[in-house]
């Protein structure tokens, strides 16, 4: 079991990011009898695929979905098919803004290279 300020320490995230995730019920901490938040090993797991889901562009609906997911389906099948779809959401999304950003690169270096050129023409060398 681990404190709230251990398992912000351990994820690099805040205890408030933590309380925030529990008011969404993507986690349930158990209580000590003086009412602090004990975490198990269960919801470190959580937290590590929340964590992954944030790094990974997915919003906290989604992450919400595939973390919930296996607690009504212990066999993880859902949850795999769950995570599928949305990972191949989540591609498509990245293939075009790669696209994009290829494009933009290829109309910078098109703009460099005139400008370069005109720069050269303006000096006379």
């Amino acid at each position: 079991m681990k404190s709230i300020a251990d398992v912000a320490r351990e994820f690099g995230v805040t205890t408030r990011t933590i309380r925030y995730y529990e008011e969404l019920g993507l986690l349930i901490p158990k209580r000590t009898e003086s009412n602090i938040r004990v975490f198990r090993p269960s919801d470190c797991a959580k937290i590590k695929l929340i964590v992954r889901g944030k790094q990974y562009g997915f919003n906290l609906e989604e992450i919400k979905e595939m973390v919930l997911l296996f607690d009504q389906d212990r066999t993880g099948v859902r949850q795999l098919e769950r995570t599928i779809e949305y990972g191949n959401k989540r591609l498509a999304e990245i293939d075009v803004k790669i696209h994009d950003l290829q494009e933009m690169k290829s109309e910078i270096e098109l703009l460099h290279h005139q400008f370069s050129k005109k720069l050269v023409n303006i000096k006379g060398n």
